[in-house]
């Protein structure tokens, strides 16, 4: 054998040694580096023998659980024949694939938990103990045998086994058993005690709702540390409530970084939305903060009924070293009748105070409002808005958006539409008037002089639209300047009020 070619043998089998000892040292475990993180002894609603362990993955690393077993009063042993859990990741073991309706299962052995309680250790494949939990034996510390609520570690980096750490379960994550009862737990998400610092939670300005209703709602995270890229399953009942669309914040983006934002109804579905978002940098970097995420638009299209908008087992938050431990929170709605609003009664319609406005007043309907939206129609004969308001007046005059420019004798129409819970009621009309002041006044001097001649000329042959029509020069309110607006002014020249 050549120089060479004993030199390459050589350096290859160093190679294969540095990354045999590199797959070690990343495989490597100690105590607590994975610990017992949620048990669900008592099983589900749908089938109490549906029991479930999660393992969670206290390391910035990935561990390799291949031969890992979970003792069970030193008489049963749950070993896991083959799989990896990621770095802050979980690792689910079920009784049955079925276990868990819409969370697929990393192991699936047959596990048989005592509900009057068990002693559990976690060895790895070399029998080292990893954890312990209920080491004495008794009763469980935590859990319910009633609601099923499963028995949560509130600390996971805490790896004393002691009954002060473990709690019930409060809610869930979206989960569902075999036959779609909600369970009362978290699998493959962060704990609902969890006392971490970080969480994400939905916002909503209200949380009860009418038929017929769009509402938005975002999705916020808390104290985050180093967060580059996250992926949400938004689940909601779609008997209640439609997706219409999602938008971006600028939590991830703030500082001018790129991002690639993605969502979708899972298989074009209502019921469940994947979100997702990523930082495209290289090598990455996170951002740290409280910042809503995103924001989700929903149309309301059932009636008397109350659900969840929750987060799905699948979703995450991820830093640039693997996985934020965080909470997530659903946000509990409800939705009532279809809105039916009555139009507003008493509608009346005065002169302003002032000249070249008008005063229009009302009582509310009889079914209640929130708001009214003022309409007017313009010279095209289309009703434009006005503006809104709680109130239960509004003065059309100068200044107003798509109204105002008063022109005497010229008569105006009016709608008034009130709006309760997002919903708009009928709309109730009426017709108004000014009679003061002066035709051809375009400039509100008091005159009819030749600034409004001059102002007429400018605008002379516009039509309603055009960048150079002038309203208060349009006399006769047909939505063009021409010579009858000329005439008009005319007719009226040197008058003043």
């Amino acid at each position: 054998m050549n120089v060479l070619k004993k030199y390459f043998v050589l350096m290859t089998l160093v190679v294969m040694a540095l990354q045999l000892v590199t797959f070690r040292v990343a495989s490597a475990a100690s105590f607590g580096s994975v610990v017992i993180n949620e048990i669900a002894w008592a099983g589900t609603s749908d089938n109490s023998n549906d029991e479930w362990i999660e393992l969670y993955n206290n390391t910035n690393q990935s561990i390799d659980l291949t031969g890992w077993v979970i003792e069970d009063d030193g008489v049963s042993f749950y070993t896991i024949a083959s799989g990896t859990i990621a770095p802050r990741g979980y690792f689910l073991i079920e009784d049955t694939e079925d276990t868990i309706g819409n969370v697929s299962a990393d192991a699936v052995i047959g596990i048989s938990l005592a509900n009057a309680g068990d002693s559990l250790v976690l060895k790895d494949a070399d029998g080292s103990v990893i954890d312990t939990v209920n080491g004495l034996g008794g009763a469980w510390y935590a859990g319910d045998g009633t609601s099923k609520a499963t028995m949560e570690r509130i600390e996971p980096s805490i790896t004393v086994d002691s009954v002060s750490n473990w709690s019930s379960a409060t809610s869930g994550n979206g989960s569902v058993g075999r036959t779609g009862s909600p369970i009362l737990g978290t699998p493959r998400g962060a704990n609902s005690n969890f006392s971490g610092g970080t969480k994400a939670l939905f916002t909503s300005a209200k949380t009860d709702f009418s038929q017929g209703e769009n509402f938005s709602v975002g999705f916020k995270v808390e104290k985050v540390v180093d967060l580059y890229a996250y992926g949400v399953e938004i689940n909601y009942n779609p008997s209640l409530l439609r997706f219409v669309s999602a938008d971006e914040s600028n939590f991830l983006k703030g500082d001018g970084s790129q991002t690639s934002f993605n969502y979708g109804l899972e298989d074009d579905t209502q019921g469940k939305l994947i979100v997702a978002n990523a930082r495209l940098q290289n090598p990455p970097s996170g951002v740290d903060g409280t910042a809503e995420l995103f924001s989700v638009d929903f149309e309301v299209i059932g009636s008397n009924g109350q659900g969840d908008i929750s987060v799905g087992g699948a979703s995450f938050l991820a830093g640039t070293d693997g996985d934020i431990e965080a909470s997530f929170s659903p946000l509990s709605i409800t939705v009532g009748d279809a809105v039916e609003l009555s139009g507003v009664r008493n509608l009346q319609s005065n002169t302003g105070e002032s000249v070249y406005s008008l005063a229009l007043n009302w009582t509310a309907p009889e079914s209640g409002a929130e708001k009214y939206v003022v309409k007017r129609k313009a010279s095209n004969g289309n009703f434009m808005v006005l503006g809104e308001t709680v109130n239960l007046s509004f003065v059309d005059k100068d200044g107003v958006i798509n109204g105002g420019n008063i022109i005497p004798n010229i008569v105006y129409e009016y709608q008034i539409i009130p709006v309760k819970n997002g919903v708009l009621g009928p709309a109730s009309a009426i017709s108004a008037s000014e009679s003061r002041g002066l035709v051809g006044d375009s400039d509100r001097s008091g005159r009819v002089d030749g600034r409004d001649l001059e102002s007429l000329a400018r605008s002379y042959g516009s039509g309603f639209g055009d960048e150079e029509y002038n309203p208060l020069s349009d006399t006769n309110f047909d939505g063009i300047i021409d010579g009858s607006d000329l005439i008009d002014l005319g007719v009226n020249f040197g008058m003043k009020l």
